[in-house]
């Protein structure tokens, strides 16, 4: 087998395990898993009304990524928080919350897409009060709603998620499923690969021209 060969299946093979690994391929959530997330939601004490909610959520599951769009509002004096130093500002709580969400996101392929801080008051808004300022904002991507599920039912989530609550004046966090996104890894990294095995392609053609 020729070295740009060997270059092309491995790059191919490469791209798949990443495909499969990033993308949640068994669709739809079952009656059976909905079933079973309300049963894990309601033994960690949820309110009823916020586990019918999570509920509609699963049952209208289409198998597809999405992106939670989140703007946040970052306490300036926030409530001290049982774990966390005495006098601990927003980001040392936000820190410390995302200490234990980050292995729970990223082995489930799910990550943040774009985060920063606000640089100005909301621009335009119409029909809600007191959203006028924002600290921050950030889309992060979760690879289904079931590999959402098993990251906010975790009952080792429940008290790290006190951090977060302390940190945040107001929050407000809803889902989309893109229908356009460029950045989307999938997409850039076959780009890549497709780009080298190309160029190693090339290289061994001109190699054996020139032997």
């Amino acid at each position: 087998m020729r070295f740009s060969s060997k270059a092309w299946l491995a790059t191919s093979l490469a791209y798949v395990l990443f495909f499969v690994w990033y993308t949640d391929l068994r669709g739809p959530l079952s009656e059976t898993e909905v079933n079973r997330f309300i049963a894990t939601m309601t033994a960690n004490g949820l309110p009823q009304e916020r586990v019918d909610y999570y509920a509609k959520f699963l049952r209208e599951d289409t198998g597809r990524e999405f992106i939670m769009v989140n703007a946040l509002d970052k306490n300036q004096s926030p409530p001290p928080a049982a774990g966390a130093p005495p006098s601990a500002d927003a980001d040392t709580l936000l820190g410390l919350y995302m200490q234990h969400m980050w292995p729970e996101l990223l082995k489930r392929a799910c990550h943040p897409v774009i985060a920063g801080p606000a640089v100005y008051t909301v621009i335009d808004i119409h029909g809600i009060e007191q959203a006028e300022r924002w600290t921050d904002g950030a889309l992060m991507r979760y690879r289904s709603r079931r590999a959402f599920m098993e990251i906010i039912s975790n009952p080792d989530i429940l008290g790290p998620h006190e951090f977060k609550l302390a940190a945040l004046e107001k929050t407000i966090a809803y889902p989309i499923e893109p229908g356009i996104n460029l950045g989307d890894p999938r997409l850039l990294l076959g780009l890549m690969l497709f780009s080298l095995a190309l160029l190693i392609d090339k290289l061994g053609h001109l190699k054996l021209r020139g032997s």
